[in-house]
């Protein structure tokens, strides 16, 4: 696996993780304190969210995890804050699969 693939979900983890805070502030803001409106920034979330759900995709993929642990890591991105705790513990385990399946570096 290329470290390209883990730096891509990552990006879009963190990404997605701060406009889905974004949208609950939002969306809190509009029906507790009746103010503002949502659709731009509902848009915008759920653009992100379908790049971070192709790139978490990629990434399983490429990791062969099993279904259950990408429904897990995909509802990470659902739930707000639990990106922030869910990608780290994927990262680890991604990056030692990049670390294995890199090539050795040549000798002088």
């Amino acid at each position: 696996m290329k470290q390209n693939v883990l730096t891509r979900y990552r990006v879009m983890a963190y990404v997605t993780a701060v406009w889905l805070l974004v949208f609950t502030v939002a969306i809190i803001a509009k029906y507790v304190f009746k103010v503002g409106d949502t659709m731009l920034i509902s848009q915008v979330h759920g653009v992100l969210f379908i790049v971070y759900v192709i790139f978490a995709f990629d990434l399983g993929s490429k990791a062969k995890w099993p279904f259950g642990k990408l429904l897990w890591v995909l509802a990470a991105g659902c739930i707000p804050f639990a990106s922030f705790f869910v990608e780290p513990k994927v990262s680890r385990e991604a990056q030692a699969l990049v670390d294995k399946t890199a090539p050795a570096p040549a000798k002088a």
